[in-house]
């Protein structure tokens, strides 16, 4: 149990970022292991919640990467990957977008309203939120790659206090679904909203020198030092994209992108209101 003296030094830290941060809107993007376990979900939706009352403006992106996996599985369809990229058919596109869309966004909803929160589903087929193109040129591939967004619902759904939860689906002119990377959705999103922050939850610390080091993680770097990383084959790799998407953004109107560890409790509250961090944050 923290003494009175232990709760005062803490409120001293947080108070001066919540000043900073007031009003502003944050882009999360949410996957990997926090989204497979339970209780590190509810841990991740109470960090939102909390960013919520205290006034920051959060907009929650999320994938659903393994509950594919499993629901292609229960139909007899193997997952299929090229370089990291899941190799989507018509007929993958269509379970894709009803366990994205259909279960992961409705059950996310549920549960932060089950706290008095005022949350909303959303799709790229939501008035249009995400128009995204073929990535690929194969005829029977829909992948996709995010080509516009509308950014005007967000707007007005964060003016009135609610909670955008999006799952990454974008849709052409024709009608036609997509799938796409969500780090991807949320750092077009951030760029669009000039967004204050673009955190990407992830199974790893951050960006490391070493992998098998966590010592090794670097806590703040700006967009040259990364493009050298890269250059330098130091990351690599699943984390190759992930630069690209906070280097876009950073590019674009985004204060700072963060790479953090969501296997590790409350790892949002502790990246957003704490000197010392936990992840990675690029800065331009």
């Amino acid at each position: 149990m923290l003494d009175n003296l232990q709760r005062i030094t803490i409120l001293n830290e947080i108070i001066p970022f919540i000043q900073q941060l007031a009003g502003n809107t944050i882009v999360i993007k949410y996957g990997g292991s926090a989204m497979k376990n339970q209780y590190l979900k509810m841990k991740v939706l109470e960090d939102i919640l909390f960013l919520s009352y205290i006034g920051l403006k959060p907009v929650l992106v999320h994938g659903g990467g393994p509950m594919i996996n499993s629901w292609l599985k229960r139909v007899n369809i193997e997952p299929r990957f090229e370089n990291g990229v899941r190799i989507t058919n018509k007929e993958t596109m269509e379970l894709v977008e009803m366990v994205l869309v259909g279960k992961v966004n409705k059950e996310l909803v549920a549960l932060l309203n089950q706290n008095d929160a005022k949350a909303i589903g959303l799709c790229g087929k939501d008035t249009n939120l995400i128009i995204g193109s073929k990535r690929f040129h194969a005829e029977d591939n829909y992948v996709g790659s995010v080509k516009k967004v509308n950014k005007k619902i967000i707007t007005l759904l964060l003016d009135e206090g609610y909670i955008p939860v999006i799952s990454s689906i974008a849709v052409d002119e024709k009608g036609q679904s997509y799938n796409i990377n969500a780090d991807t959705v949320a750092s077009a999103l951030a760029e669009e909203l000039s967004a204050q922050k673009l955190i990407l939850l992830t199974d790893t610390p951050g960006i490391m020198y070493d992998l098998n080091n966590p010592e090794t993680l670097y806590r703040s770097l700006n967009i040259i030092e990364a493009q050298n990383l890269k250059k330098e084959k130091i990351v690599s790799g699943g984390m190759i994209p992930k630069i690209d998407c906070c280097i876009k953004a950073l590019k674009g109107s985004v204060n700072s992108a963060h790479i953090i560890d969501g296997r590790i409790e409350h790892s949002l509250l502790l990246e957003i209101l704490t000197s010392a961090r936990i992840g990675s944050m690029l800065i331009p």
